[in-house]
């Protein structure tokens, strides 16, 4: 199991929460819409942070079309994170899209689903 950097967890929950709302105020590509900034991970050496997003209300191909914009948009980004952040060095974004609310969402779809009657094993059904 890695050791765990409490610094590095620290300034990515920063920059998470810095990115979240640099990206609502300040990108204006429509192809991002609504945002979900999930998790930011950091290299130990602060090289570079891996963002991890997902479009809310889009499919996986719009939201991948979003990671490509967000992407584009990196460099900006990370000149507005170190107006806003006191650190000496602000790592390299590299945005990644995160299946996790989709798959979640699959997951409750396929519960709704699931009708009180259709389990064999439940009581009374013979």
């Amino acid at each position: 199991m890695p050791k765990d950097f409490p610094r590095a967890r620290r300034v990515g929950e920063q920059i998470q929460r810095e990115l979240a709302t640099l990206i609502r105020e300040e990108v204006r590509d429509p192809r991002v819409g609504s945002v979900t900034v999930s998790e930011v991970q950091v290299s130990r050496d602060f090289a570079y942070a891996d963002v991890f997003v997902t479009g809310l209300g889009m499919d996986a191909d719009q939201s991948r079309a979003m990671v490509g914009v967000l992407t584009g948009a990196g460099s900006f980004l990370r000149h507005q994170l170190a107006r806003r952040l006191t650190l000496r060095k602000v790592p390299t974004l590299r945005f990644q899209y995160d299946p996790t609310f989709e798959r979640g969402a699959r997951l409750n779809r396929l519960i709704d689903d699931v009708q009180p009657g259709d389990d064999p094993a439940a009581p009374g059904s013979d």
